[in-house]
């Protein structure tokens, strides 16, 4: 007995350590391959569709997924990255021009401006009869800020760089999953300790949940940033291509959301005096771009993963707390496979 203990503990112990290693040599690459596993269980029906259709030739049909996905990804991120850096290159130099006292003063003629100016004259007048130097705190702050962003600004080519090399590791480890995903699953389920049928229950609430969150976040945000990017164009916003790509990323956060950027530029038109185009703008934020938030999320994620909405919403934000981007996806899926876990408790041991 105590030989048997001795090789069982042994046994495990080793294992642990093993796996350990393994964990440390994969983690500099977990992120993509996470984000490969999901492609994968986004993209599986098209390969299985594929594989079929090429005889049960699952090396090519996962190549071609796999080429397909590529340039899927790359040509519209070029195209798009080539038309908004013109954008940005003209969003810069005019915000350049200004600092430099180039067409400042024609800036000072506008409406806006000038009620701004005001504005602030008056605040520091009054704020200066208690001995505080408004404008001196200012240039400060100001200082500081440019010294705590500069600094952060040289790794941005740096982290160019490694977005494109994971994006090349979860592309390469897209190939695999297809090709190999259902053999490495069916291990993973010989190692469970569990039947096949709550096997099957729990996988398919992942591969559910991972497909309700991509479908209901991804396309949720892509409609609503072009509703808002249309909305910028006909109203004559300014690099309103840019924005409404902002206003995409913006909508994937659960706290804001798309009203991070048409709510400051509904502000822009009232400081210039338009106040027609304001309150078209808000009233369009509000009653389209916000309400496409309202009714496509729940259809995509609420009723696919039978979560009450307030855990939906607190999965997405601590999800992201934890994990980054990643924990908008990650977060729900966490929170519908505990759903799944407990509902086999219920199950198995909460009958009387």
């Amino acid at each position: 007995m105590n030989q048997n203990w001795l090789v069982t503990a042994f046994f495990f112990g080793l294992l642990l350590v093993i796996l350990y290693v393994a964990v440390l040599i994969l983690s500099p690459f977990l992120e993509a391959l996470t984000w490969a596993g999901i492609l994968a269980i986004i993209v599986y029906p098209v390969y299985a569709w594929l594989n079929r259709l090429l005889r049960g030739r699952a090396t090519a049909a996962a190549l071609i997924v796999t080429i397909l996905i590529t340039l899927v990804i790359l040509i519209p991120a070029f195209k798009l990255a080539g038309f908004l850096s013109d954008e940005t290159v003209q969003l810069v130099n005019t915000v350049r021009g200004l600092a430099n006292g180039g067409g400042l003063e024609a800036w000072k003629q506008e409406p806006w401006v000038e009620s701004l100016l005001g504005y602030w004259e008056s605040i520091t007048d009054q704020v200066g009869t208690l001995g505080i130097d408004l404008k001196t705190a200012a240039v400060q702050a100001a200082q500081v800020s440019s010294g705590f962003l500069v600094p952060r600004l040289s790794g941005v080519a740096q982290n160019v760089f490694l977005f494109a090399i994971n994006t090349l590791i979860a592309l390469f480890s897209l190939f695999f999953f297809l090709r190999d995903g259902r053999e490495f699953c069916a291990k993973v389920g010989r190692l469970v300790p569990m039947d096949q049928q709550k096997q099957k229950h729990l996988f398919s609430n992942i591969v559910n949940s991972i497909i309700a969150v991509v479908h209901g976040c991804v396309i949720t945000a892509m409609v609503q940033g072009l509703l808002a990017g249309l909305a910028y164009w006909a109203l004559g916003v300014p690099f309103s291509v840019l924005w409404g790509v902002v206003t995409f990323f913006a909508a994937l956060f659960p706290i804001g959301g798309s009203a991070l950027v048409w709510i400051p530029a509904s502000v822009y038109f009232f400081l210039q005096g338009d106040y027609v185009r304001g309150f078209i703008l808000i009233g369009w934020g509000v009653g389209v771009v916000g309400m496409v938030d309202n009714f496509l999320k729940p259809i995509f994620i609420g009723s696919r993963l039978r979560l009450p909405m307030l855990f939906l919403f607190f999965s997405i934000i601590g999800g992201m707390n934890l994990f980054g981007v990643l924990g908008l996806v990650l977060g729900p899926v966490i929170f519908a496979l505990l759903a799944a876990l407990l509902d086999l408790y219920v199950q198995e041991y909460g009958k009387a």
